[in-house]
C-alpha cells in the first residue's frame, strides 16, 4: 500500500473518530432527536455557517461518487461512501473516498 493511500485511511479513521466523539458527548447530554442536533447546529450566524458549507459539501460529494461510479462501471464499492457522508460525515467520508479511488488497477 502506498504512503498516499496510507495517510487517506488515517485521514478516514481520524475524520470517523474525532466528529463522533464529540457527537456522542453532545448525544449523551442532550436528547437525541434531528430536531435537537439541527438547532444545535444552527445555535449561531458561524455554526449555522459551518452547517450549511457541510450541506453543501456533502450533496457536492454525493454528486461526485455518484457520477465517477456510473462513468468508470467497475467502481461500486466507492458507493459505500454515500452513506458514510451522512451517517459519520464528509470528514470521513471524502478521505475514504479518496483512499478507495486510488486502489491499484489490475
Amino acid at each position: 500500500m502506498s504512503i498516499l493511500r496510507i495517510i487517506y485511511l488515517a485521514l478516514a479513521i481520524a475524520g470517523t473518530i474525532l466528529p463522533m466523539s464529540q457527537f456522542l458527548a453532545w448525544s449523551a447530554d442532550n436528547t437525541l432527536s434531528i430536531q435537537n442536533l439541527i438547532q444545535a447546529w444552527t445555535t449561531n450566524a458561524a455554526a449555522t455557517g459551518l452547517y450549511y458549507d457541510m450541506l453543501v459539501t456533502a450533496a457536492s460529494l454525493t454528486v461526485w461518487i455518484i457520477a465517477e461510479v456510473y462513468v468508470r462501471r467497475d467502481y461500486w464499492v466507492a458507493l459505500v461512501c454515500i452513506p458514510a457522508i451522512f451517517v459519520i460525515g464528509v470528514s470521513c467520508a471524502f478521505p475514504l473516498y479518496l483512499f478507495l479511488r486510488t486502489r491499484p488497477l489490475t
